[in-house]
């Protein structure tokens, strides 16, 4: 990988690429440093110390501007959601779906318009829960309904900002622009991270042999999940692919042997992604109601305590466990359909055989499509429980005395992102026929 990366810093244009992506990233660090105008910040140190549950998750994608409640406090997440409402309409209306499989070009600029409005659709709805919710906690100088309109503008305005930034990132630096802002959201809190396992070892009495002996479990644990989400990430299946002989114009071709790749967890770390921001949304929609969701009773008390579950431990097993189990149901739904969304066994299958291709021992047509669909299902069922169980177990390990201070989630979304990166990187150093840097 570093010599992928050093390799890329020879070649000019990739350099540029690389240049832009890292200046647009800090613009991305500065703005989540500049708190909204009307904000008591003495005030709001107090409020958002004991930042959990929605806020936390927040808090963690966004990179700390939540808790400081920047510009970019909202993160990238009405985005996403919006991305997920606009490939569910695609399965149940028609003239979508057509748009989205045969539009071309134009479709996607389509899809990709209808998406930014839903986001700001979503991102206005959101920004208005945070401030009805927030603004009897006091961090707010003046409560009127002119503070509320800077609030609401400037929190939409920064969600706008971040799509813009993840659009150009996509277009003219390296990598998908949203998942490198989430991912760099998310490393940008390794720094306390470290801080905290430092803290265990050296205590205020002195040399601490039991936080060591933690530490090392925690690091020893860390380094294992990113072997295996490494690992996983990598794997695929090579399913062989034999042509015949055929004439193309007036030379006669020879038979070829070739295989179709299908990565094990082909969806990659958005189910993830999607299931996280599907999970705290119901928080999220009650926070708008209630002003503070500490007086709920009841049926929604137990529907927020449910939807925190994911980030919050202070809600009891019962919750984590129903949300545990929902959870990974998510994650296999959101794995198959992204699978399938992507890899079309029935289109693959016709593309082969006209072509003049033949899976060994499978007839054309529709056996080859029943095998690949037979092999793509095994494969997005493992693929997908290994996300679930990442996802899942350290949020379940809270409730033991082995004081995880890294998140499953947030592990998988960093090293899927890293590989993601670096594949695209060196996919731009082939196009620009460099040779020999994956010697």
């Amino acid at each position: 990988m570093f010599k992928t990366i050093k390799n890329a810093l020879k070649t000019p244009d990739v350099r540029k690429r690389l240049w832009y992506t890292l200046l647009l990233i800090i613009l991305f660090r500065l703005g989540c440093y500049i708190t909204v105008p009307g904000v008591n910040t003495i005030v709001l140190n107090e409020a958002m110390s004991s930042a959990n549950g929605i806020a936390g998750f927040i808090d963690i994608i966004s990179g700390g501007a939540f808790s400081r409640f920047s510009i970019f406090a909202m993160s990238i997440s009405p985005y996403i959601t919006a991305s997920i409402v606009v490939q569910l309409l695609a399965m149940v209306i028609p003239s979508l779906e057509r748009m989205v499989k045969e539009g071309g070009e134009e479709g996607k600029k389509v899809i990709n318009r209808w998406t930014k409005i839903i986001t700001i659709i979503l991102a206005l709805v959101e920004a208005i829960g945070i401030y009805l919710g927030y603004r009897s906690s006091g961090i707010f100088i003046n409560e009127g309904w002119l503070t509320g309109i800077l609030v609401v503008s400037s929190l939409v305005a920064g969600t706008s900002l971040l799509m813009w930034l993840g659009e150009q990132i996509t277009n003219k630096g390296i990598g998908n622009g949203i998942s490198i802002i989430i991912f760099i959201g998310i490393i940008s809190g390794l720094p306390s991270g470290i801080t905290t396992i430092w803290n265990l070892i050296f205590t205020s009495t002195g040399f601490n042999t039991v936080g060591l002996i933690t530490a090392l479990g925690i690091i020893i644990g860390a380094l294992l999940l990113v072997a295996g989400v490494v690992f996983v990430q990598q794997a695929e299946r090579r399913v062989p692919v034999q042509y015949s002989k055929k004439v193309v114009g007036r030379k006669m071709v020879g038979a070829q042997s070739s295989h179709i790749p299908l990565k094990l967890a082909m969806a990659g770390v958005m189910p993830v992604i999607f299931a996280s921001s599907f999970m705290t949304f119901p928080a999220m929609i009650i926070s708008i109601f209630v002003k503070d969701v500490s007086t709920l009773t009841g049926f929604w008390k137990g529907v927020y305590n449910f939807s925190i579950a994911t980030s919050s431990s202070s809600v009891g097993w019962g919750y984590s466990l129903a949300n545990a189990i929902v959870y990974l149901l998510l994650i296999m739904g959101f794995t198959f359909f992204y699978t399938y969304a992507t890899f079309n066994p029935a289109e693959v299958s016709n593309n082969i055989k006209k072509n003049g291709g033949f899976i060994p021992g499978i007839r054309a047509g529709k056996p080859t499509t029943d095998y690949l669909s037979s092999i793509i299902s095994k494969l997005t069922i493992f693929g997908g429980l290994f996300l679930a169980v990442i996802a899942i177990l350290p949020m379940l390990l809270r409730f033991t005395n082995l004081n995880v201070s890294f998140g499953g989630t947030s592990i998988l979304i960093v090293v899927g992102v890293a590989l993601e990166t670096v594949q695209q990187l060196e996919s731009q150093l082939v196009m620009r026929h460099y040779k020999g840097f994956l010697e």
